[in-house]
C-alpha cells in the first residue's frame, strides 16, 4: 500500500468503507425480509408512536397512569383509525361505480383521440384480469386466495397495536435502555442518534397527516363545487395517497381528473386540474415549510429513489416505510456531522496556548 500515491490510497480506503457499508445494509435488508412477519408490525408500531406520542405525553403532564394513558391512546387510535376506515370505505362502496365507470369512459375517449387499435386503454382495462394473471405471479394467487392474507393482515395490525401500547408506556425507559447496550463510551452519542431519529419520524407522520388531510379536505370541496361524481370518494383517495409523497399526489390528482373529463366534460376537468395543481402547490409553497419545518428535509429525487427501493423490497408497504425510514437515517447522519464535524473542527481555530486541545502540545513541540 505505501507504493500508492497518496490519492490512491485514499480512494481504496473510501472504496472499502462504501462496499462494508452496502454489504451490511444488503445482509440487514435480507434479515428484515426473512423475518418480515416480526419486522413489519415493530416498524409500524414505531411509526404509530411517532405519531401518537404527543397525545400520550399530554395525557401523562395531566397525571394520568402510564399504563392508563397509553391504553386511552390506544383506543382513541383504533376508533380514529376504525372511523376514518369507515368513512373511506363507504365513500369508495358509495361512489366507487360512478368513479369506475367514469374512467372507464375517460379511457374509452381518449382512446378515440389517442389509441392504436389492439392497443387501446380501454382494451387494457378490459384485459386487466389476464395482465394481472400475466405478471402478477405470487401475490395475485395470494390475493385471490384471499383469506390466509386477511388473517395475516390482522394478526399484524392487533401484534402492531400491543407493540404501541407497550412502546408509549415504556417510552420514558428507551433512553436508559439504549444506554444499558451502547459499548463503552458511546452511550451519548447513540441516545443522541435515536433521538434525532426517532424526532424526525415523528415530525414525519405528524406532518404528513396534517398535510394530507388537509389536501384531502380542499380537493374533496374543490371536486364537490364542480359537482364531480365521487367527490368523497376521491378526497379519501388523496388522503391515503399524500402518505406517498409525489406519487400518491399524482396518481390521486390523475384520477380525480380523469373522472372530471370523464362526467362532465373537458372544461370542467381543466378546472379540476386547476384545483389539484394549487392545492399541491400550496403544499409545496405554504404547508411543506410550516408544518414540517423541523422534520429532515430530504430532496424530490431522493425521495422517489428510496420510494422506488422500498416497493422492490416489500411492495406498497415499502413505498409507506421507505420515507419516514429514511427520513430516521438522514437524521442520524446529521446528528454524526453536528457532533463529529464540530469535534473535528474546533482544534483548528484557536491558538497555541488557550487550554484547549492541542495548544499544550503545540507549544510543547516547538
Amino acid at each position: 500500500m505505501h507504493l500508492l500515491p497518496e490519492p490512491a490510497r485514499r480512494l481504496a480506503a473510501w472504496c472499502i468503507v462504501i462496499l462494508l457499508v452496502a454489504g451490511v445494509g444488503w445482509v440487514g435488508i435480507r434479515l428484515c425480509v426473512e423475518f418480515r412477519t416480526a419486522v413489519t408490525p415493530v416498524l409500524l408500531a414505531l411509526l404509530g408512536s411517532a405519531l401518537l406520542g404527543p397525545l400520550y405525553r399530554r395525557l401523562v403532564k395531566a397525571r394520568v397512569n402510564r399504563s392508563l394513558a397509553a391504553g386511552l391512546t390506544c383506543v382513541a387510535v383504533v376508533c380514529v383509525v376504525g372511523g376514518a376506515v369507515y368513512i373511506v370505505v363507504a365513500a369508495l362502496v358509495d361512489t366507487g361505480d360512478q368513479i369506475v365507470s367514469s374512467l372507464k369512459a375517460a379511457a374509452t375517449s381518449l382512446s378515440e383521440h389517442f389509441g392504436a387499435a389492439g392497443t387501446s386503454l380501454d382494451d387494457i382495462a378490459g384485459n386487466a384480469k389476464d395482465l394481472l394473471g400475466k405478471y402478477g405471479g405470487t401475490a395475485a394467487s395470494n390475493v385471490i386466495s384471499g383469506v390466509s392474507v386477511v388473517g395475516e393482515t390482522i394478526a399484524l395490525a392487533v401484534l402492531a397495536l400491543l407493540l404501541v401500547f407497550f412502546f408509549l408506556r415504556d417510552s420514558n425507559r428507551a433512553a436508559e435502555t439504549l444506554r444499558n447496550l451502547a459499548p463503552s463510551g458511546t452511550a451519548d452519542v447513540v441516545e443522541a442518534m435515536a433521538r434525532r431519529a426517532f424526532g424526525a419520524v415523528e415530525g414525519f407522520m405528524r406532518g404528513t397527516t396534517v398535510i394530507a388531510l388537509i389536501d384531502a379536505t380542499c380537493i374533496a370541496v374543490g371536486l364537490l363545487i364542480l359537482d364531480v361524481p365521487g367527490a368523497v370518494g376521491l378526497g379519501a383517495l388523496v388522503f391515503v395517497g399524500a402518505y406517498i409523497p409525489y406519487l400518491g399526489a399524482f396518481l390521486s390528482g390523475a384520477v380525480s381528473v380523469l373522472v372530471a373529463l370523464a362526467d362532465r366534460g373537458f372544461v370542467i376537468a381543466l378546472w379540476a386540474l386547476g384545483v389539484v395543481l394549487a392545492v399541491q402547490v400550496l403544499e409545496g409553497h405554504v404547508l411543506q415549510p410550516m408544518i414540517q419545518s423541523r422534520t429532515v428535509q430530504m430532496h424530490p429525487a431522493l425521495v422517489m429513489v428510496a420510494i422506488t427501493a422500498g416497493a422492490s423490497v416489500a411492495g406498497i408497504l415499502g413505498m409507506l416505510l421507505a420515507v419516514p425510514l429514511t427520513a430516521a437515517g438522514f437524521g442520524v447522519y446529521h446528528e454524526l456531522r453536528d457532533r463529529f464535524g464540530a469535534a473535528r473542527d474546533a482544534p483548528s481555530a484557536p491558538g497555541p496556548g488557550t487550554g484547549l486541545p492541542g495548544g499544550p502540545a503545540r507549544e510543547t513541540g516547538a
